[in-house]
């Protein structure tokens, strides 16, 4: 058989990293992955985040995270012993860095999102059946679809326990914005986001947004764009997890070749949003009447 290709070892390298990492009691220093790795720990920081997207920091605290969120799933243990068994040796540290990567306190996470409230409401525009949500902090699902009762257990799935709060009065003037926007997405949404994910993602998710609406961007150029030009198929995966379509518009990325495919809600959807931004915008009319010389004017024009 033919020797590895240097590439192949490095990516060796890396999962046998990311194996030891997993299954550390608490986060591994850079210079122990790198000397097991038998590289410097510059070179191992390189390395790593080329193939994964993410420091061995960000993944280390992304393995914690995702033992905390086991730990708290299983009602037969505390939430100190989650935290605790997930590597968290201290208590405040645990609930400082667990609140961003859950979305709420452990507490609430572990009672499906109880005392959370959550406002929603379901609605109809172009592209079908739209559901908005929005937390204390801001939007945080912009969910689109056929059938409603679809929409709502996806919302219900996300927060089993969070009180659900339909049919306010005062929150329609919110939603109709949002179809505003997505009925026009040029021009903006100017609402706050409630926005979570791992700190991959949420790298993903700004360069999105700054796509300019009626450009798109191949996978692989949002891969470079965010420095991590291996992690194309992690950049999918981003715009896959996403909950706030057109506000993060993961409809903008296309294959290489520029075919559409891979939106979480639906080719046909990601085709009508481009179109939509591209749609030349009328221009203002004026309120004044042009005087006949005006209009005689305006016709050799």
């Amino acid at each position: 058989m033919p020797p590895p290709t240097r590439r192949a070892q490095h990516a060796r390298l890396v999962v046998e990293a990311c194996r030891q990492i997993d299954r550390a009691e608490a986060p591994p220093r850079l210079d122990a992955l790198a000397e097991r790795a038998g590289l410097s720990p510059a070179h191992f920081h390189r390395l790593f985040k080329a193939h994964t997207g993410l420091t061995p920091k960000a993944y280390a605290d992304a393995a914690r995270a995702r033992r905390a969120r086991d730990g708290l799933a299983d009602p037969s243990r505390s939430v100190t012993a989650a935290a605790y068994d997930a590597g968290f040796n201290a208590h405040s540290r645990f609930y400082a860095s667990s609140q961003p990567r859950l979305g709420m306190p452990p507490k609430q996470f572990r009672q499906g999102g109880a005392g959370v409230h959550i406002r929603f409401a379901l609605a109809a525009c172009s592209l079908g059946t739209i559901l908005v949500a929005e937390s204390d902090k801001g939007i945080c699902a912009i969910l689109l679809g056929d059938e409603p009762e679809r929409l709502l257990e996806q919302l219900q799935d996300s927060f089993p326990r969070a009180e659900l709060i339909g049919a306010d009065p005062g929150f329609e003037q919110r939603v109709a914005q949002v179809v505003g926007f997505v009925e026009a997405p040029r021009l903006g949404l100017a609402l706050p986001l409630d926005i979570r994910g791992t700190a991959f993602q949420e790298r993903v998710w700004q360069a999105l947004r700054d796509i300019p609406p009626g450009e798109t961007a191949s996978y692989t150029q949002v891969a470079e764009r965010i420095g991590q030009p291996g992690a194309v198929r992690a950049v999918a995966q981003a715009c896959g997890a996403n909950r706030l379509a057109v506000a993060v518009p993961c409809h903008r990325v296309v294959r290489h070749d520029g075919a559409l495919a891979g939106y979480r809600w639906g080719v046909e959807r990601k085709r009508a949003l481009l179109g939509k931004e591209n749609a030349v915008q009328p221009e203002p009319v004026s309120s004044a009447q042009p005087s006949n010389a005006d209009a005689s004017n305006s016709s050799r024009v």
